[in-house]
């Protein structure tokens, strides 16, 4: 049948089809993905490019970055603390004055998608 030729209820259910066979999950990935290219844009720098906390920056640093792979160190952080510190830098969360807030930079949602990555580099989430 012409896909171009069904009727309005028939093109309602083909749309329900691709939603459920998973025609709609790549929009997950892509928030997934962005929040894996705002870590190597605004992180990587002091966390690593694999979050272990040995980012190019470290050598001048006199306090070295979270290890986000730590999962004991990771794990004992809430999603609410995570965010916060991202938000408003190292201090708001008695942390290094280095670590710089991006609230201004970053949308709370794509916080909150940094933070989801965060659990998944720890694997404590």
């Amino acid at each position: 049948m012409n896909f171009w030729r069904m009727n309005k209820k028939g093109w309602w259910v083909g749309l329900c089809l691709v939603g459920l066979t998973g025609g709609f999950w790549p929009w997950a990935v892509q928030a997934a993905d962005k929040a894996e290219m705002q870590y190597q844009t605004y992180c990587w720098q002091c966390h690593g490019m694999n979050g272990d906390g040995k980012g190019l920056n470290i050598k001048d640093m006199q306090v070295q970055p979270r290890n986000h792979t730590d999962a004991k160190a990771m794990g004992g952080r809430s999603d609410d603390e995570l965010f916060k510190v991202i938000k408003e830098g190292g201090p708001a969360i008695s942390k290094s004055v280095i670590m710089p807030p991006w609230g201004k930079t970053l949308s709370d949602n794509e916080i909150r998608e940094l933070v989801r990555y965060l659990r998944q580099l720890c694997k404590c989430g």
